[in-house]
């Protein structure tokens, strides 16, 4: 796992074998990223949630940037004792790594966040649902951008909250206000 960019940029982390995550590629961070920095200004006081976060790479990113406070959620025991790791490594506490199970955490969740990305499995089958909850539960501040990664048969267009949708390869990004 690398960070593209940023107060940590070209840090390598090795990902266990053993993990089932399925780590956003980096071409697809990449570029999600510079579509990113046309909608936020990372530096500018962000706060954001990372949910599904697998590996921590989007969190770990999201703090290389310049946000101030990023909570990832994983309910794998081994992908959050990872996570806690790569931020120790880093020496960063604007990281708060939580384990436990998304749905619940959104449907109990007190905050709001400037910026919210999901990267469930693919296959999982209540994977359509994840925007409504986020909007239902207002966990996404005003003027806030959700991000959710999924594969190509997944079409939000229709959702009242879409706005655009990124396609690099597998890997599908749909974002939300």
């Amino acid at each position: 796992m690398r960070v593209i960019s940023g107060l940590y940029k070209s840090r390598r982390f090795d990902v266990p074998r053993s993990f089932k995550a399925r780590p956003t590629t980096d071409f697809a961070k990449e570029n999600l990223f510079n579509v990113l920095s046309n909608y936020i200004d990372f530096e500018d006081h962000i706060t954001a949630l990372d949910l599904f976060a697998g590996t921590g790479s989007i969190s770990i990113e999201l703090i290389s940037r310049g946000c101030d406070q990023v909570v990832s959620v994983e309910k794998d025991r081994d992908h959050h004792t990872f996570i806690c790791k790569v931020m120790k490594d880093v020496k960063t506490d604007k990281c708060i790594p939580i384990r436990g199970d998304v749905f619940r955490f959104i449907k109990t969740g007190k905050g709001q966040y400037d910026f919210i990305f999901a990267d469930p499995p693919y296959e999982l089958k209540d994977l359509t649902t994840i925007p409504d909850l986020i909007f239902e539960n207002n966990l996404l501040k005003e003027g806030g951008l959700f991000v959710l990664e999924h594969g190509k048969k997944d079409n939000f267009e229709e959702h009242p909250h879409f706005i655009e949708r990124r396609a690099y390869g597998s890997v599908n990004f749909s974002f939300f206000r």
